[in-house]
């Protein structure tokens, strides 16, 4: 399964270096880092114990956009924000999705933000499915090492599943279909409503098959009758 775990602008070598033992121990091996270098670090192989060709074979890209330009469908984790309402799935919830949508697609990314500020909105505008983890409410904090461990430990269950090959046809039907929404919210003038589209997308993550299918038809019939 193609499965590379993505770090955007991490800040400290040694929480690379715990991310990449963390991946190891759990069967994960591509690593993908955005606008940062700091994996090269002394302190990165350090931390990483035995787990340095992950970091040896680390891609980096300058934009979150240009690491998921292959990928199917893609996770990113967040803290829950009270700027904007987001829908979010648990890591439960995560596995169950990726279950499901490992039979028609092939290509998954895990996307963490960095220590700091986490990820940006535009960032998470980026991906398919929001998740992040349950904790006390008194002690909201886990580093960046730790929370690679606790989904990697979450999927790592997907690796001892057998491997499922997903038809090439069906790999970017959720794709096509986000833009195929959004013209059409364009054509009947609603696209700026920023409610109903953030609704939309966000909820286009959790459609399974045969749920894009059917959407696919409908959008289809509108299509045609706004065509008349």
């Amino acid at each position: 399964m193609f499965f590379p775990i993505i770090l955007v602008a991490p800040a400290r070598a040694e929480n690379v270096g715990a991310a990449a033992r963390a991946m190891k121990t759990m069967g994960f091996t591509q690593l993908r880092i955005v606008n940062s270098q700091v994996h090269r670090e002394p302190a990165a192989h350090w931390t990483a114990h035995g787990a340095t060709e992950i970091l040896d074979n680390v891609e980096t890209f300058t934009t979150l956009q240009d690491a998921l330009a292959d990928i199917d469908f893609s996770i990113a984790t967040t803290a829950r924000s009270r700027a904007k309402f987001r829908y979010y799935a648990t890591p439960t919830e995560v596995l169950e999705q990726l279950r499901e949508k490992r039979q028609w697609m092939s290509r998954f990314a895990l996307v963490f933000g960095c220590e700091e500020n986490g990820l940006s909105n535009a960032d998470l505008e980026c991906v398919d499915l929001l998740t992040g983890i349950p904790m006390a409410v008194d002690y909201p904090s886990l580093n960046l090492g730790q929370a690679v461990m606790v989904f990697c430990y979450q999927l790592s269950a997907l690796n001892l599943e057998p491997q499922v090959e997903a038809p090439n046809e069906s790999s970017h039907q959720l794709l096509a279909l986000r833009q195929r929404i959004s013209q059409l919210l364009e054509s009947i003038e609603v696209s700026d409503d920023q409610k109903l589209v953030n609704w939309i997308e966000q909820r286009l993550g959790f459609a399974q098959w045969r749920d894009t299918a059917m959407l696919h038809r409908l959008v289809q019939d509108i299509e045609k009758k706004l065509a008349k």
